[in-house]
This record gives C-alpha cells, structure tokens and sequence, in this order.
C-alpha cells in the first residue's frame, strides 16, 4: 500500500499524460501549463493543437490570439473554431490582417476554419486567409462587398512615380507599369467547401465573386435571404464560348431558409430552373423546397436529392421526381408528410369499394396476406415508397426523423 500512495503523475509515461491532457479545454490547458515545467512542455505539444475550439471561450480578444499563436499554435493545427466580437459589448477588432498572415506562416497544415459571430469588414479580403484552408465555415458573420474577389486591387502610383511621367519616354514605360500593377492578379483560393450559415450580407456580388474559386465543388446557403433567383441563375454552370462559364466545378450546392421572420423571400432556388451542369447533389432545406423541387427537373446531372425541415405531399413528391430518372438516392429529414386526401365516396359505393379493396388485398384462395399488412403497419409510408419504386426502381429512399400529419377528424 505504502507504493500505490507513493505514486503520483509523475510516474505515468508522456503518451499516457497527453492522453488525459486531451481532453481539456483550451483554456483549461493554458492553465495547466502553469502547474511545473514538464507540464508546460507536455502542452505545447502539437498533438494538442489539432483541433481547437475558441467558441465557448466568451473572454478571448486580439491579445489572447497573439499569445496562442506564438506560444501554442503549430504545425500541427488542423482545425479552427473562433467566435468573434459582432455580438459582444465590448466590440472592437477581432481578426486582424497581420494575425491571419502570421497563422499560415506557422501553420501550414491549417485545412479547415470556422468563424463564428465575425466582423470580417476590416479586412481586405479573402486573400489574407491562409492558402491552405479547403473549408471555410462562417456563421452569423459580416462581410465586405468584396471578400470573395481574389484578385489584388489596383495600388496608387507613388509620388516620384509621377514625377518621373512627366517626360514623354517615361511616360510611356511609366503607363506600362501602372497597368501591369493594375491587372488582377491570382492568388489560388484553395478553398473546397463553403458554408454560409445565417449571413445577411451575403448577397449576389459575392455569389458572382465565387465563379473565380477554381477548386470550389461544394456551397452550402443557409439563411442568405439576400441571394435572388437572378444571382442564382447568373453563376449557374453552363457552356460558353470559351469554355464553362459560372460554378463549373460545383458538385454539391445546398439552398435552404429556415430562420427570421420578416424577411422578404426571394425564392433563390427559382435559379435553378435555368440547368445546372455538372452539379449531382441538392440539398434544399425550409421555403426553399418546394420551388427547388420545380426546377430539379432541369439539372441533368443530378443524383443525389436531400430534403429536410419541410412539409411535403405524397403527390407533390412524385410530381417532382418523375422526370428525375438519372437519381439514386432520395433523402428526407424532418420532413413532415401530409397525408393522402382521397375523394369521398358516394353513397351505396362505399361498401363496395371496401369489398374489392378488401379481395384485392387477399391472396388465392380467399387468404389475406398478413405479411403485407406487417410491413405496411410498421411503414410509415408504404404508399409514397411503392409510388417512388415504380418511377425510380434504382433509387434508394432514406427516412430520418420523419412523421405523417394527422388530420383533426
């Protein structure tokens, strides 16, 4: 006994201690740094720094992301999850240009970066993120006009620069310089995924400004009430003279308004009905499902359809997908099914319809098909998946967390 109460950390190996270290938060390991020094050199090591998560920290400024950075931050950090001060009294700048140069320089491994409630309109644009991101999630956040342009803007000529123009020679090969200063020049967006989560600055410039993202193949729109049918319609993929024009390399595009009441809709997925190539999966989500399922039929290449926070009919459904024969997997969540409204009977037709529904649905020999009743007793919606086999035999049909709408009576 006198061993066992002798032990203490101390004796665990180093894996074993940043295991257990693992699990803490950002805050608390910054605090646990200060307990001895083996520790603090267990903190700053890289495995810790993965994935990190700022957002419940509510007291974290510029001065807190400094320190992080230079003592904490390394090549190992994969993640980032930040929350900003737009919601917060204080207020003040969050992200700052030289911040966001100083994180790709010490992490070049950085692939994914959210934002949360961020006041990004300080900054010049997205060419101060690092090269290295391929998802970038913003919610709540405020954007310039021109954050996803990312091309340089044009520099003002420098005063001896003028002075040197004045001459006919110089003026010439001055004017040459300005106007190569003044080209867009690239700087290769790396950028996959895109994810806009309630931004009400969002508008159809910035949609425009995205056709520029060469490696962009999956944009998802929740809650930008600001995005119009024509903005859709405009930087839809389609074929050139040059060559594809618009969102070429889209492969996922996801449209779906849930929140805020008072806002006007603009049924932004009415932009679809223009044809979409290339683009296989839709995801529509709220307001914007039942005019998305109008113009689903136009995209040519689509194979994946998502459904969700919706109300839908049996026959609006197969209306929507019988011209949809190129897809294989079909998707609702929290979709609330209305139930099949049929005509009412006449009188002295009623018995007679229930006898031969009730003869149809017995086998040879008068036998009802007990098996058949299970499965319908226990599927929810026998009638939409028999419709949906019959217009799309290789599609699969995925139920989560759905339900069927009762009627009163």
């Amino acid at each position: 006994m006198d061993e066992y109460e002798s032990c203490n950390l101390d004796y665990f190996p180093e894996n074993i201690l940043i295991d257990v270290l693992s699990y803490l938060s950002v805050r608390e390991l910054v605090r646990a740094g200060r307990v001895c020094k083996r520790w603090k050199r267990l903190i700053k090591d890289q495995r810790l720094w993965r994935t990190v998560d700022l957002t419940g920290w509510k007291g974290v400024t510029s001065r807190i992301l400094w320190v992080l950075l230079r003592q904490y931050f390394g090549c190992g950090l994969r993640c980032l999850r930040l929350r900003g001060l737009l919601l917060s009294a204080r207020g003040g700048t969050f992200l700052s240009e030289s911040w966001l140069k100083a994180l790709s320089t010490k992490c070049p491994r950085l692939s994914k970066l959210c934002l949360l409630h961020a006041d990004l309109r300080s900054l010049p644009g997205c060419q101060v993120l690092p090269r290295t991101l391929r998802v970038l999630e913003l919610r709540g956040c405020e954007l310039p006009r021109s954050f996803f342009n990312q091309t340089l803007p044009a520099s003002p000529p420098r005063p001896h620069e003028q002075a040197e123009a004045t001459s006919s020679v110089g003026a010439k090969q001055q004017g040459g310089a300005q106007k190569g200063k003044g080209l867009a020049s690239p700087l290769g967006i790396g950028v996959e995924r895109l994810v806009l989560n309630n931004v009400p600055s969002f508008t159809d410039q910035h949609l425009q400004n995205l056709a520029s993202w060469e490696r962009l193949s999956r944009l998802e729109l929740r809650d930008t009430f600001r995005v119009t049918a024509n903005g859709l319609r405009s930087c839809a993929a389609k074929e050139g003279l040059s060559g594809p024009e618009g969102l070429s390399r889209l492969k996922y595009l996801e449209i779906g308004i849930t929140a805020r009441q008072g806002y006007q809709l603009q049924m932004a997925s009415l932009g679809l009905g223009a044809g979409w190539l290339g683009l296989e999966e839709l995801s529509l989500g709220g307001k914007e499902v039942a005019t998305g399922l109008l113009c689903a039929s136009r995209l040519k290449d689509l194979k994946c359809l998502h459904l969700w926070a919706c109300t839908l009919s049996e026959l609006q459904i197969v209306r929507s997908c019988r011209m949809l024969r190129g897809l294989r997997q079909l998707e609702f969540l929290d979709v609330i099914f209305q139930p099949r409204q049929s005509p009412p009977a006449e009188e002295g037709q009623g018995q007679e319809g229930g006898e031969e529904q009730q003869n149809e649905e017995e086998g040879p020999g008068g036998e009802s098909n007990d098996e058949n009743r299970t499965l319908d007793g226990a599927d929810p919606f026998p009638g939409l998946r028999r419709s949906l086999a019959v217009l799309l035999p290789s599609c699969s049909l995925v139920f989560t967390n759905c339900s069927v709408q009762m009627n009163a009576d």
